[in-house]
């Protein structure tokens, strides 16, 4: 085989050089001033196995899956039966003995690892539910392993706790879901839900800025099918109100919701107060505050009154 050459920090004992040659056939690395030795019998940490396309790579390839937190044993640990299925594979002379084997192996989890495997079994369904992205489940999954190794889950429901996280990481990695999408999906009322990510985010020092109404724009408009047009105008107001501050103190998805409605009329694409109130989940009367106050305070009154005397 050709020789490679290859950089090291470390330097040649007898000329100080630190450009060295890599035999793999004979397993040696030799200085390529001086030819030192200086290894010998180079354990080749390579496969010993070739491919010639994917096919045959993915059949010859025994390197598992990457571990992820989002099973409770890091997906390395293997189950003595999942499933009743499984328990037909075996003969008949050998079913009882599999099915104690089954059953023990129950039995000897941890309570942490039974405590996991049923709280990352919920994160999966909330996060299906939400259409989240695997980093967000990666990272919610992280925290709540901490939570429970820091004994905050004990005294709270499971649940709560995952919707807590689920609320505070989806708007850390700007993908942000409201409280009442949160419930929603996992069944727990908002009350618990802000009191459970309250005392989480102290406990595991997870600092959050309140959410940014653009973050919540280009969902709530793909869920009211409007174009990319009405959705580029609605940030472009949000930016100017945020730039005159009057987002400031105001609830991210009213304003969101107002922008949106704002730039429908703009644009030519007309959704009513009760359509876009329906969608984002906050009520008319809202939208209609926060609608008066963005038109007065950036001055497009007379361009909204034009736009809605030629319909």
């Amino acid at each position: 085989m050709p020789k490679k050459l290859t950089k090291s920090m470390t330097r040649c004992p007898d000329c100080g050089s630190t450009e060295f040659m890599e035999d793999p056939s004979r397993g040696e690395l030799v200085c390529s001033k001086c030819g030192l030795v200086l290894k010998e019998n180079v354990i080749d940490t390579g496969q010993e196995w070739r491919a010639f396309d994917s096919e045959q790579m993915s059949k010859r390839a025994r390197g598992g899956a990457p571990l992820t937190f989002t099973k409770h044993d890091k997906g390395l640990t293997t189950e003595i039966g999942k499933g009743l299925g499984e328990l037909y594979k075996v003969p008949a002379r050998k079913r009882a003995q599999y099915y104690r084997l089954t059953k023990w192996h129950k039995r000897l989890i941890k309570s942490k690892d039974r405590n996991l495997s049923f709280a990352l079994s919920e994160l999966q369904r909330i996060i299906s539910f939400l259409n989240l992205s695997r980093p967000i489940h990666e990272r919610i999954a992280r925290f709540y392993e901490e939570a429970v190794n820091k004994g905050l889950v004990r005294g709270r429901s499971i649940e709560s706790v995952i919707a807590a996280l689920t609320y505070a990481v989806s708007r850390e990695f700007g993908s942000p879901r409201t409280l009442d999408e949160i419930s929603e999906a996992s069944g727990v009322e908002k009350r618990e839900i802000g009191r459970t990510y309250r005392y989480i985010a102290r406990e595991l020092n997870i600092r959050i800025l309140p959410a940014d109404p653009m973050t919540f724009v280009p969902r709530f408009c793909s869920m009211l099918g409007l174009s990319d047009k009405v959705q580029a105008k609605a940030v472009e107001i949000l930016r100017k109100a945020k730039k005159g501050e009057i987002t400031s103190g105001k609830g991210p998805t009213g304003v969101a919701a107002a922008a949106i409605y704002i730039a429908t009329v703009l644009i030519g694409e007309k959704r009513t107060q009760r359509e876009v109130a329906d969608i984002v989940g906050v009520t008319e009367v809202t939208i209609r505050n926060r609608y008066k106050e963005l038109i007065e305070k950036l001055n497009i009154e007379e361009e909204i009154e034009k736009k809605t005397s030629q319909e």
